[in-house]
């Protein structure tokens, strides 16, 4: 630190010399600087001018007048102001951020009009001349107009800036507009009708202009970003009305002119008007979002589809109408008390649903006025004419008989009677068991009266069975019977055939035997006379042969006597001769006696045996 003032000590008389410049120049030439980002706010300590008095009231000089001086000086050189008379004060520009709004209340200037809260605005380029917004009568107090983002001189012994966030609406919000300044509402009315030209409550004065009232808007402002006076307005940011499909909202509107009655001169039950009149509106809203005001408007969420109401102690439905029924009580006409449950189904036609809001309010309303004495009522007037057994027996005839007794009442109210339906019914325990026991009893009849039966089914079964099984034996016989007619039938006609046939086999064969007799004779008489011719030609023919071959073998003899010799020739035909008899020249079985001799009888009962046996031998295969 010692060093850099080392090496700065000679700075130090220039800046002494400045300061004792600048001092010098205020002093003696009233010479006044104002920086580039400041603005100079004067206080005029005294004037010469003893005549120039401020009026009453005011803080602010606008003439010369001795005090705070409206007229501020911008950036630059100024002379003559001298430090004895002028008191210069640098104030810095006026910043709006982003996101931010100036509010303006100014400390000086004309009275509020009576019922006013907001100074109307003048002309004074945004409040940085305040000679312009004191002499064109601005008002003192907070102001109607305001500051968007930037940067001003604004005189602050005059104005007062307060900065304050915009005003942003969330998406799927609405905002609910309460303005602070207007025309008081007249008697009776409970919001501002709507007035145009106020750019959505962002020019409090055209608000005011155009005949705005104070107090509760009918108009609602949507998601976006909005520069909104909070000493004009304030907002409430509200969910939109969501609306269901399968539902409709029906609207009850307590603004807007008063409107002619469409239902009809038949609904008696409140006023059905159009749209942004006054009353419920004849044309519901449909499935969606929607920006409505809740409290100008109350919207009833009515389901157009159907709607199941329950008369169950353990059971209630999601939209809950049914929250408050419970199981219903009657009592038979026998003296016995019981419980059932029931369900109701129900149908609010679109175009019927103002009108069941316009005359029950609620749709829990509907429910509790209507449809739970109209049942609970009809179910126990019926269980009086019956007794116990017939409403249990009679069930079915009951449910549809409720059904068309409900739907007839419900049409009356523009409600349509989809179903009804009869759910548990819980008799009394003694009846129960009186009632088990017969059954039982009933039941135990019943099965013996079927096992008789069945022990009788049981007994013809059998019977029919052994005849059934000595069906094929009879069946058997009976065929055997007709076969054996049929045969004796057969051989009759058999019998008789053969007689007939022999008949006229003997007929046939007389007559034959006669034809074949004079053919025989006939052929007989032909063939002798062939056969005289023949053997006539044949001995003729043989006597030629006989010749020839005699002459040819005489010839041939001739011949083989001249080769062979007479004596040997003879030998040879007498051995052809002998082989062609089968005469062997050496006998097969040779039989002698001992040393050549004679064996006796013996020998030749054996020789005999063996011939015998060799004969009988050739004899097989020539019988083969």
């Amino acid at each position: 630190m010692s060093d850099l003032f080392i090496n700065l000590w000679w700075v130090m008389p220039i800046v002494v010399g400045l300061v004792m410049y600048k001092f010098v120049l205020r002093v003696f030439c009233g010479m006044v600087i104002v920086p580039d980002d400041r603005i100079g706010l004067v206080i005029k300590k005294f004037t010469l001018n003893s005549s120039k008095r401020m009026p009453d009231g005011r803080i602010i000089a606008t003439h010369g007048e001795a005090g705070m001086q409206a007229k501020t000086l911008a950036p630059g050189l100024y002379w003559r102001l001298w430090p004895w008379q002028y008191e210069v004060i640098m104030a810095p520009f006026t910043i709006i951020e982003q996101d931010k709004l100036g509010l303006v209340k100014a400390k000086d200037g004309a009275s509020l009009d009576t019922g006013r809260v907001l100074g109307k605005p003048v002309n004074c380029d945004k409040f940085q001349d305040a000679i312009a917004f004191l002499d064109n009568n601005g008002q003192k107090g907070p102001q109607a107009a305001f500051l968007t983002p930037g940067s001003y001189r604004i005189n602050t012994f005059l104005f007062e800036i307060q900065m304050v966030p915009i005003t942003h609406i969330n998406d799927n919000k609405v905002g609910i507009i309460t303005t602070l300044d207007g025309e008081p509402l007249d008697k009776g009315e409970i919001a501002g009708e709507s007035v145009h030209g106020h750019k959505n409550y962002q020019d409090p004065i055209a608000f005011i202009n155009a005949g705005g009232r104070k107090g509760l808007q009918e108009d609602v402002i949507l998601s976006g970003t909005y520069y909104l006076n909070p000493w004009f307005v304030s907002v409430e940011q509200v969910d939109m009305v969501y609306i269901p499909i399968g539902y409709v909202g029906v609207v009850n509107s307590f603004v807007g002119p008063e409107g002619k009655d469409t239902s009809g001169d038949s609904f008696k039950h409140g006023n059905i008007v159009k749209r942004n009149q006054k009353g419920v509106w004849e044309e519901p809203l449909d499935p969606g979002k929607h920006p409505v005001n809740i409290y100008t408007h109350a919207v009833e969420i009515v389901p157009t589809t159907n709607i199941v109401l329950n008369w169950a102690d353990s059971r209630t439905e999601a939209h809950e109408l049914d929250k408050n029924l419970c199981t219903i009580t009657v009592r038979s006409s026998d003296g016995f008390t019981f419980n059932l449950d029931v369900s109701q189904i129900i149908h609010v036609p679109r175009n019927e649903a103002p009108k069941v809001i316009a005359r029950f309010g609620k749709m829990k309303n509907l429910v509790s006025q209507v449809l739970e004495p109209t049942i609970a009522n009809y179910f126990r007037n019926s269980a009086q004419r019956s007794d116990v057994i017939g409403f249990l027996a009679n069930r079915i005839q009951r449910q549809n008989d409720a059904k068309e007794h409900i739907s007839t009442v419900l049409a009356g109210y523009n409600v349509v009677g989809v179903d009804t339906l009869i759910g548990d019914i819980v008799p009394p325990a003694a009846l129960m068991k009186t009632l088990t026991d017969r059954k039982i009893a009933e039941q135990e009849k019943v099965t013996y009266e079927i096992q008789r039966h069945a022990q009788i089914e049981r007994k013809e079964f059998e019977s029919a069975k052994a005849g059934a099984d000595m069906q094929p034996e009879v069946v058997k016989s009976t065929r055997q019977v007709e076969i054996n007619t049929q045969m004796a039938a057969s051989k009759v006609a058999a019998a008789k055939g053969e007689a007939e046939s022999k008949t006229i086999n003997a007929k046939a064969d007389a007559e034959v035997k006669t034809i074949n007799a004079k053919a025989d004779a006939e052929v007989k008489t032909v063939n002798a006379a062939a056969d005289a011719n023949a053997t006539e030609v044949n001995g003729v023919a043989e006597a030629g042969k006989i010749k020839a071959i005699g002459l040819a073998e005489a010839e041939v003899t001739k011949q083989k006597t001249e080769a062979m010799g007479t004596e040997q020739y003879a030998v040879v035909r007498v051995a052809e001769a002998l082989a062609s008899n089968n005469i062997k020249l050496v006998p097969e079985i040779l039989v002698s006696g001992k040393d050549g001799g004679s064996g006796g009888m013996i020998d030749a009962l054996i020789g005999n045996e063996m011939l015998k046996k060799i004969q009988k031998e050739n004899a097989a295969p020539a019988a083969e």
